[in-house]
């Protein structure tokens, strides 16, 4: 099982790491074409209907994937449910999108709303595609659409951007992602659903992905709070440089962690009564995420200037203070992650629904308190929140199921330790090659490998190295292997 994960594990990131290039690209190339007002009203869209795309999926993928056993009759009649899920919503989007250019008073709101409908219907198809590789670990079929899909996209955007269509580049963009997600992810799972089958019962997994829907729902209000506050007080231009900050560091930190819950929901799923070696997992994966993704974030939020004006250019450098402050809250939202493949491993979503519900009542209040200081102040608030939810999330999984609490405090408090070192050494790189953007970058990236020297005169933190590199390796012996 080890192995298999470490396989999966090597696939998977590597068509991420893949899929990130093409986002920095994305960013770099369109940010270069396109002004802070077209992507703000891409946002303003994105932040309200966005909740549609997880009542489409209504956790009915992460159900499969959970299930001991499921049938042909119960994958179809899934299918179908997210389907007509996400017809539903698309029609409904369509009759709405001029109530939502009036809550905004963006009246090009409309037509971007509109196109973005058909989204949810090609997304809802999509679903139970992919819920299948997932569930047979497929990891290569599953990188290679996730892969092709945004670079077909970039494609169609930047030719459409070149063409001066402005927000239409984005929406164009996103259009083509879910057209050509979905015929792949169809492809590689050669099966085709036939008519509802009223043999096959659905009901328990409808009750789990109701209860990871309505969490899911808490969290996507509470994370998206802050643009859509920032679009109804400052306008589509601050929401665009707050977007940017956001998408440069926030989503690109996402997408990185999503592919290990692909990995590690199977497995710890088959390890759910072996309580030993499922609380090994979660302490082994608390440390590859915090040693590779939480320290290069601390680079980030002590160079946050330079990798804004390399990745974004120098009329967007007013998003470095909120990218400084995003990088703060993503490391701590990383080192809780492990604690979101706990609940749905143990098929705990209805205590996942409690917890997120206090978790996004700090944020919003966190987020609203923050916006009388503008867009810096919002992305402050976020990383305070953030900095509460990190030992509160330990505590409370603690309280209701096994978990190794003292060792992964231990082990997150070490790898904080060495992310600020990393922060402090991106900081000092922006100082001593001052004027130079490139050259600071090139110091502070140095600077991460002082870091992790410095992590390895340290008994403590030397193991876990070893323990991430032991990792490492049997990914890519077994990766090679195939």
């Amino acid at each position: 099982m080890g192995a298999r994960a470490a396989r999966g594990g090597a696939v998977t990131m590597a068509g991420q790491v893949g899929r990130i290039g093409v986002q920095v690209l994305s960013v770099v190339l369109l940010a270069r074409l396109l002004d802070p007002h077209d992507y703000g009203l891409l946002a303003m869209v994105v932040a309200v209907i966005g909740i549609g795309e997880i009542l489409r999926d209504f956790g009915l993928s992460s159900a499969a994937v959970q299930a001991p056993e499921l049938s042909r009759g119960q994958r179809t009649n899934l299918f179908w449910i997210n389907t007509g899920l996400g017809a539903a919503l698309a029609l409904a989007v369509l009759l709405c999108a001029p109530l939502l250019a009036t809550l905004y008073d963006e009246p090009e709101v409309t037509p971007v709303a509109r196109a973005l409908a058909v989204t949810f219907l090609l997304n809802g198809m999509a679903t139970q595609f992919r819920a299948d590789l997932v569930r047979r670990m497929r990891f290569t079929a599953l990188a290679t659409s996730d892969l092709s899909a945004p670079a077909a996209a970039l494609g169609v955007g930047v030719g459409l951007a070149l063409a001066g269509q402005g927000t239409w580049a984005l929406v164009g963009q996103q259009l083509t992602q879910a057209v050509v997600l979905l015929v792949m992810l169809a492809s590689w799972g050669r099966w085709l659903p036939g008519l509802p089958d009223r043999t096959a019962p659905v009901r328990d997994l409808l009750r789990f992905g109701r209860n990871l829907a309505a969490t899911q729902v808490l969290g996507y209000v509470a994370n998206n709070a802050d643009s859509f506050l920032i679009g109804r007080r400052f306008g589509a231009g601050d929401l665009g440089l707050y977007n940017r900050g956001y998408h440069l560091l926030t989503t690109t930190l996402g997408q990185l962690r999503a592919p290990t819950t692909t990995v590690a929901l199977p497995v710890l799923s088959r390890l759910s009564d072996d309580t030993e070696r499922f609380s090994h997992y979660v302490r082994l994966g608390q440390l590859t995420l915090g040693y590779t993704l939480v320290v290069g974030v601390g680079v980030v939020a002590g160079a946050a200037e330079p990798v804004v004006h390399v990745a974004l250019g120098e009329q967007w450098l007013e998003t470095a203070p909120v990218l400084r402050f995003l990088a703060i809250a993503g490391a701590m939202q990383t080192l809780a992650y492990v604690g979101f493949w706990v609940y749905l491993a143990r098929g705990l979503t209805g205590e996942l629904f409690r917890y997120s519900t206090v978790t996004a009542v700090l944020k919003i209040v966190c987020v609203v308190a923050g916006s009388t200081f503008g867009i810096t102040g919002v992305a402050a608030g976020i990383a305070i929140a953030a900095s509460f939810e990190w030992p509160l999330s330990i505590w409370w999984l603690s309280r209701r199921t096994p978990l190794p609490a003292r060792a992964l405090v231990l082990g997150a408090l070490r790898i904080l330790a060495i992310a600020s070192v990393a922060a402090a050494a991106g900081y000092a790189a922006t100082v001593v090659a001052d004027g130079s953007p490139v050259g600071q970058l090139a110091l502070a990236l140095l600077g991460l490998g002082v870091a992790y020297a410095v992590g390895l005169a340290v008994p403590p933190v030397r193991r876990d190295l070893r323990a991430v590199l032991a990792v490492a390796r049997t990914a890519l012996a077994r990766g090679s292997a195939r």
